[in-house]
C-alpha cells in the first residue's frame, strides 16, 4: 500500500506539470502575434522633420545694436562702436592674452589698471559680474 500512494503521488505531480506546460504554449502564442504586430505600429510612426541648419538663425537684434564704448572701455577694446558681442569677445581677447584669468579658480578675473576702472575699482570679478560691469560702459 504504501507503494501505491508512492506511485499516486508520481503520477499526481506528473498532471500538474503536463497542465503547465500546457498553459505555457497559449501564452507563447500570445507573444508571438504581439512581435508580429510590433512592426506594424513601428512602420507607422512618421520620420522626424529635419532639424535647420545652425547657419539660418537669425542673430537677435539687440545684441547686434552697436554702442559706443566709454573711455575707460575704449582703453581695452578700442574707440570704434561695435556690437555687445564683439566688445566681449575683445575684453576675452585681452584677458588671455594679458593672462589675466585666476589661475585657481578660472572663473575670476584679475583686473590690471585698465580693467580696474571698468570694473568699477575691484581687484578681482566673476566672468559673470564682468559682462554686467561692461554694459554700464555702453551707450
Amino acid at each position: 500500500m504504501a507503494t501505491a500512494k508512492k506511485a499516486g503521488k508520481k503520477t499526481a505531480a506528473k498532471k500538474p506539470a503536463a497542465k503547465k506546460s500546457a498553459a505555457k504554449k497559449p501564452a507563447a502564442k500570445k507573444s508571438a502575434t504581439k512581435k508580429a504586430a510590433a512592426p506594424k505600429k513601428a512602420a507607422a510612426k512618421k520620420p522626424a522633420a529635419p532639424k535647420k541648419a545652425a547657419g539660418t538663425r537669425k542673430p537677435n537684434a539687440a545684441f547686434m545694436k552697436e554702442m559706443r564704448p566709454s573711455s575707460e572701455l575704449a582703453a581695452v577694446v578700442g574707440t570704434s562702436p561695435m556690437p555687445r558681442t564683439e566688445v566681449t569677445k575683445k575684453i576675452w581677447d585681452y584677458i588671455k592674452k594679458n593672462k589675466l584669468q585666476d589661475g585657481v579658480n578660472k572663473r575670476l578675473i584679475n583686473a590690471d589698471d585698465k580693467l580696474r576702472a571698468v570694473f568699477g575699482g575691484k581687484n578681482k570679478v566673476s566672468m559673470f559680474e564682468m559682462t554686467k560691469l561692461v554694459s554700464n560702459h555702453l551707450k
